[in-house]
């Protein structure tokens, strides 16, 4: 589970803290900006972490589907489809498009491979069906968690996002400006 440690040091703790964004009708605009930045790489990270769980869940439920239906086709064979049925169909979901690639993947798969330690989707006919249902919920519990922060997150975001158009609708912030400065910005 995804917790959220009160004057902790990482990036989510910042983010999810209740004195993050206040106060930001008097920041500058750039520093608006950077909390914004901030929040929106958290949002990257946990986006690609809930990626990552899904693909598991769909391994996991394709392997109960194929022993359900006496399959004779591996989930190694069907895997390309596995992953494509999802990514397929119609968005559900507060989905964005992210700007920014995941800062952490490696630190993001190595904590959904601890979550079920003892269970290795690399050879998931060999899996018991307690082990793949103790997996299924392990890594359901977590896209759970993760997606409830995800969108704890992402109000975050929203909430910093309207305070940039506000100053740019009120005329306390140019376009002009902004152009201007990522021009002279190397």
């Amino acid at each position: 589970m995804i917790e959220v440690r009160p004057g902790g040091r990482r990036r989510i703790d910042r983010v999810l803290s209740p004195d993050y964004a206040s106060g930001i009708e008097h920041r500058d605009l750039g520093g608006v900006r950077e909390l914004r930045d901030e929040a929106a790489q958290e949002e990257t990270d946990l986006s690609y972490l809930r990626r990552v769980l899904h693909a598991r869940i769909d391994i996991v439920h394709a392997e109960q589907r194929r022993r359900r239906d006496g399959g004779s086709a591996s989930v190694v064979e069907q895997l390309v489809q596995i992953l494509s049925d999802g990514a397929m169909g119609p968005a559900a979901g507060s989905g964005r498009h992210q700007t920014t690639e995941p800062s952490r993947a490696e630190a993001h798969r190595r904590h959904v491979e601890a979550l079920v330690s003892d269970v290795d989707l690399s050879d998931v006919t060999s899996l018991s069906g307690d082990k793949l249902d103790r997996a299924l919920a392990a890594y359901t519990a977590e896209e759970d968690s993760v997606s409830t922060r995800r969108r704890e997150v992402q109000e975050v975001v929203d909430r910093l996002n309207a305070e940039i158009a506000r100053r740019y609708r009120e005329g306390a912030a140019s376009v002009d400006a902004l152009l201007a400065r990522e021009r002279d910005q190397p």
